[in-house]
């Protein structure tokens, strides 16, 4: 079954590093459009962080097309502004007027391309700080996310690059939004999203909550739950979640797992009866969860429709039972190593997104890129040897 293509047709030329732009261009690319990402010679750095960055560029760029150009030569810069001109979308998460200085700022390429949408990710949206220089963690830590995340008096950033990536799942809403707007204006337009911005509006539900009930949101580890079992419990082995989120389930937990006491009791019948007495009845779930295997206590909940979930790491997501049934794609890296990476998740009209993916090495496109510009073989040679555009090995 082969994989919905839905912007199929759609043309994208992508100026971007590390994983908030990359992100943008690599969700197009897996719903069908052509994206061709624009290198600098030698190749993005991202290729070649290590540590925690060391899975940001198979895992955002999978899907495009390389070109490795010299921005800083007329000729190379030449070839970027025929990409633009050719273009409907364009995707940059530079630092703000680092493409302006290159003649590639919106105002510039609109006046080229009316009809293109320019789609900028940035640090922040118009204001005081619009020009600070911002990272995932920084608006984490700004935006109050880090402070829900950790225990009291020690911010701690979310496992991912969670601002980062719904940061560009944002400008790919932007820049949908303005091609349906196109269609009945026949005009483009600038889509900017924002990392800080993004983590307010994540954190919202906590500024919300101050705002109706006066009091401050405590960071998570240390939240009064609205729920009395809505929390991980250790077993024999491993641990595993549980949460217990209506008087129903309520009911049906506690004939469950024979807990006849609990049941017997009708004052803990009602969800904020049960809040006001997790004292007395979380160390009874704690001592009889804490007999069983991870694995009777996954067996007993499994189909009753009580929320669980055992605690899963990355790693073994390769291995997921659920993620096999189309969750994970296969990915050839530059090294020639096959690995399975995360599609896409979505289904349209019954089809998962997703399809094989040989990560591009830089350039690797640069012949293919040139040749649908119109260029010949002879410009193409030039380009080439000048060192304006890097071909790949």
């Amino acid at each position: 079954m082969s994989a919905p293509t839905p912007l199929a047709g759609l043309r994208v030329v992508e100026f971007t590093h590390m994983v908030m732009g990359p992100t943008v261009g690599h969700i197009l690319a897996g719903l069908g459009a052509e994206v061709v990402r624009v290198e600098p010679i030698g190749g993005d750095q991202t290729r070649r962080l290590i540590g925690s960055g060391a899975g940001y560029f198979p895992m955002y760029n999978r899907g495009k097309q390389s070109i490795c150009l010299d921005l800083k030569s007329e000729a190379g810069l030449a070839v970027a502004k025929d990409l633009v001109a050719g273009a409907d979308v364009l995707v940059e998460n530079f630092r703000p007027g680092a493409l302006e200085r290159l003649g590639l700022g919106h105002e510039a390429c609109a006046a080229a391309n009316p009809q293109l949408i320019y789609c900028s990710e940035k640090g922040f949206l118009p204001g005081p700080y619009e020009n600070r220089t911002a990272l995932d963690e920084v608006a984490q830590m700004m935006g109050g996310l880090a402070y829900m995340t950790g225990p009291p008096g020690r911010p701690l950033r979310a496992g991912a690059s969670v601002i980062d990536v719904t940061g560009g799942m944002f400008g790919v809403i932007g820049i949908l939004a303005a091609l349906e707007e196109r269609h009945r204006t026949g005009r483009g337009q600038k889509v900017t999203a924002s990392l800080f911005e993004t983590t307010i509006y994540l954190v919202g539900q906590h500024m919300a909550q101050y705002a109706v009930t006066g009091t401050p949101a405590a960071p998570m580890p240390a939240r009064v739950s609205a729920w009395a079992i809505y929390d991980v419990f250790e077993t024999r082995d491993d641990p595993v979640f549980i949460g217990v989120v209506t008087d129903a389930l309520w009911e049906k937990f506690c004939k469950l797992f024979a807990l006849d006491d609990l049941w017997a009791d009708e004052g803990l019948r009602v969800n904020n009866a049960r809040v006001k007495a997790r004292e007395r009845i979380l160390p009874v779930i704690r001592e009889m969860i804490g007999r069983m295997t991870r694995a009777e206590v996954i067996a007993k909940l499994d189909g009753t429709g009580l929320p669980f979930a055992p605690i899963g790491r990355p790693e073994d997501m390769f291995d997921d039972p659920h993620l096999q049934h189309g969750g994970l794609e296969d990915v050839t890296l530059d090294n020639g190593t096959l690995v399975r990476l995360p599609t896409i998740p979505l289904e349209m009209d019954g089809k998962r997104i997703g399809a094989p993916q040989k990560l591009p090495k830089p350039g690797r496109d640069a012949r293919a890129v040139l040749a649908g510009l119109g260029y010949d073989e002879a410009r193409i040679a030039e380009l080439i040897s000048s060192g304006a555009v890097e071909e790949s090995a």
